[in-house]
């Protein structure tokens, strides 16, 4: 089995009146590679007439995005003119690439009417030799996602990579696979990994059992490369966001919305994008 090299407590903060937990980074790991960020939002129940989500409009350049939608809503907007808004059980896949603005909102309905919201977004990076590539947005409502189900208690969304012959709905741009996890009572996984590659799991809902070690709601798991076997089971309802990649290994920097390869990238970055070669923002 994949030896479990250590458990990670979500912090806790306020985004505006956003709940907010981020498992990743933390004060004892910075990246998994290629997996960058993690931040998830709620859950917590909106009031009538609210102001919604408070990403305003914002650069990228040199990852991408990856949004999923547990409860609510959420409405994207972005200088290459891509405009959604992605319900319950639907995910956004942006690529910044070489650089856009976007904003991440809330529908007006949701703003008007209330009611949940829990969504996670995840970045990742992109290997140098694509830290330019066009940049592009995919927004997939709950029904466009192929669903594998296991023994009737284990649900797989399949966004990215390939699951026993089933594609996910992603054709990703480097070697990821990436899905969520149902887990109903009772349930049992089993699933293989090859020992090069870096995984990401995190316990959205719920806690699991995985080889061997509890970990409950809100915990990233960080795993060695010793090993090759993961087998999971739960005994109340849980949801995992589960994926994994072969490492980049390349130099990273990262400051505020940019991640490149060095420092003179992200100079490079604040320069094209103050000069308007992110494209126009019209709100």
């Amino acid at each position: 089995m994949r030896i479990i090299k250590q458990i990670h407590a979500a912090a806790y903060h306020l985004i505006a009146d956003l709940i907010t937990y981020s498992p990743l980074p933390n004060a004892s790991l910075s990246h998994i590679d290629p997996f960058l960020l993690l931040n998830h939002h709620g859950y917590q129940v909106y009031p009538p007439d609210n102001r919604g989500l408070p990403f305003g409009p914002h650069p990228h350049r040199g990852m991408e995005t990856v949004t999923f939608i547990v409860a609510g809503d959420i409405m994207h907007r972005d200088s290459q003119g891509f405009r959604s808004i992605i319900k319950a059980g639907g995910i956004q896949w942006m690529t910044a690439g070489s650089g856009l603005i976007h904003a991440e909102t809330s529908s007006e309905e949701f703003m008007r009417s209330g009611g949940e919201l829990e969504i996670l977004q995840l970045w990742l990076n992109l290997p140098a030799r694509l830290k330019m590539t066009k940049p592009n947005y995919i927004g997939l409502q709950k029904k466009d996602i192929p669903t594998s189900i296991v023994g009737e208690k284990v649900h797989l969304q399949l966004i990215a990579g390939v699951h026993e012959g089933l594609r996910g709905a992603i054709q990703p741009l480097t070697d990821l696979f990436l899905c969520t996890v149902e887990l109903q009572p009772g349930a049992q996984w089993h699933t293989e990994v090859s020992a090069e590659r870096n995984i990401l799991l995190y316990t959205v809902r719920g806690s699991i059992t995985i080889n061997g070690q509890y970990v409950p709601q809100r915990q990233l798991v960080e795993f060695t490369h010793q090993g090759t076997h993961l087998h999971m089971s739960s005994q109340e309802p849980a949801l995992l966001i589960f994926g994994h990649a072969l490492p980049f290994n390349e130099p990273i920097v990262a400051q505020g919305p940019f991640v490149m390869n060095s420092p003179a990238e992200i100079r490079q970055a604040y320069a094209d994008y103050q000069a308007g070669k992110f494209g126009v923002w019209q709100g």
